[in-house]
């Protein structure tokens, strides 16, 4: 039990911490609204749930084996989100170009569910998280098998993420939804932001 307690501590405090996945939300909040914000979150939290069960397979040994793999996840995450950016420039510019406003475009809640998970495992630092902070939480002497206590940490941490996250996504939606206007500011604030992703995603 202090085990568990210690591990949501510390696992709390590094949710609460800024980083790349943040970023990603606030940025769709702001962009496309609450439903955007929690539905970036959802994908974000699917994406967790792949990394939590590549754990539980023994995903920690293959990636001590191969480290390799952890900066071509990073160059790729970065290659991603900036894409996607340069997606949200570009349609941008069209809206601006036209004679008047367009009506904003429906919400493609798939797509962004899709791209949101995407963005989650090419994160390496999210990687870097559950093969390394998961695996020190574990007893091999714990009547819970290690496998069972490893998908345990993994879903409480993607349940304070979901938490947080929300959190986050919904006030960035709130502050979007404040501001927002027939121009397309906040969709190039939005792209800005996930340049910034991309950059913090591809630092070592």
């Amino acid at each position: 039990m202090d085990s568990l307690l210690l591990f949501l501590g510390v696992d709390l405090l590094l949710v609460c911490t800024p980083g790349p996945d943040w970023l990603y939300v606030i940025a769709r909040g702001l962009g496309q609204g609450r439903r955007a914000a929690l539905t970036a979150v959802a994908g974000v939290c699917a994406g967790y749930l792949v990394y939590t069960v590549a754990v539980t397979a023994g995903l920690a040994a293959a990636v001590r084996a191969y480290p390799a793999v952890l900066p071509v996840l990073r160059y790729a995450g970065a290659a991603y989100l900036t894409l996607l950016a340069v997606r949200m420039l570009l349609a941008a510019r069209r809206g601006a170009r036209a004679a008047a406003p367009e009506p904003a475009a429906p919400l493609n809640t798939a797509a962004v569910a899709r791209q949101s998970m995407l963005t989650a495992l090419l994160n390496p630092k999210a990687l870097l998280l559950f093969v390394s902070l998961l695996p020190q939480f574990t007893d091999t002497g714990a009547a819970l098998p290690v496998g069972a206590q490893l998908a345990l940490l993994g879903a409480l941490h993607i349940l304070l993420c979901g938490l947080v996250y929300s959190a986050v996504g919904l006030t960035a939606a709130r502050v979007g939804g404040a501001v927002r206007s027939p121009g397309r500011g906040l969709t190039r604030i939005s792209a800005g932001l996930l340049l910034v992703v991309a950059a913090v995603t591809a630092a070592p």
